[in-house]
């Protein structure tokens, strides 16, 4: 069988490709483990979040980059799902001393820097990078994947949504067609609620049980996706991506913005 492990795919790599590649950007895909309305896996977030820096990191090296991506980390920050049956959640707590481990051994080995691809809307990663870079000699990018293209649901004529939609069917009937179940999908509506002063100001956040909006987990109808659909959108976001890519490995230290934080 011939040998096929990619150089860039820390997973599948070797020390001998790792020492010939000499990355110093590590992409850390993350995900998360929730229902996705009736029809989509439990994984689909980590799915995408894998899939997309496979492609990013690919197309950059091919650029000049040099960037490995790390394993992909399955569970998110999912405490208003934990009702739907088999949610995996994990506290912010855990995964600032993620994020930290991650990055104190990346430093070890003259990597110092490192892009979170996030691929779930309860994940936010902000706060923790800037306790991570007060502490670790490393500069830390966030990258919301499903972000990287402005207004891509009208340039695309997707159907509002935000949950296991057409958006996210359309991704997942392209990656992994096998695991959709469209047939079995609910059509994504959310349970009207009354517009109260809590909802309505500006500046204003709350967090929703999610049940309680969602009983089907899903936010969207689903019903036109497409593997087509699923392919163009990846292709955009991923292309979207990849200059920032390349930019973050060939800057040179003190080039805005790369900084890193260094106390005498």
């Amino acid at each position: 069988m011939p040998y096929r492990a990619r150089p860039y795919i820390l997973h599948e790599a070797s020390y001998r490709q790792l020492l010939d590649l000499k990355p110093n950007v590590a992409v850390l895909p993350w995900g998360a483990t929730e229902a996705h309305n009736y029809h989509l896996p439990y994984g689909t977030d980590t799915i995408e979040a894998t899939a997309m820096g496979e492609l990013a990191v690919e197309r950059a090296n091919a650029q000049g980059a040099r960037c490995v991506l790390l394993p992909t980390l399955p569970f998110g920050n999912n405490n208003q799902q934990l009702t739907q049956v088999a949610t995996i959640t994990m506290r912010t707590a855990t995964q600032i001393q993620v994020v930290r481990d991650v990055a104190e051994s990346l430093v070890k080995q003259g990597i110092n820097r490192l892009v979170i691809l996030n691929f779930h809307g309860g994940n936010e990663f902000k706060q923790i990078m800037r306790d991570v870079m007060l502490d670790v000699p490393i500069f830390i990018v966030q990258v919301h994947g499903y972000l990287t293209v402005p207004n891509l649901y009208e340039k695309m004529g997707l159907a509002a949504g935000t949950h296991a939609d057409e958006f996210e069917t359309s991704l997942i009937m392209h990656l992994t067609p096998e695991w959709v179940d469209l047939p079995s999908a609910d059509k994504g509506e959310v349970t009207p609620y009354q517009l109260t002063k809590i909802l309505s100001t500006p500046g204003l956040n709350i967090l929703f049980e999610w049940a309680s909006i969602a009983p089907s987990s899903g936010v969207g109808d689903p019903s036109n996706a497409t593997p087509e659909k699923g392919r163009q959108i990846m292709d955009l976001l991923v292309n979207a991506l990849v200059p920032a890519l390349v930019e973050l490995s060939q800057a040179k230290e003190g080039e805005s913005p790369f900084f890193i934080r260094r106390w005498k």
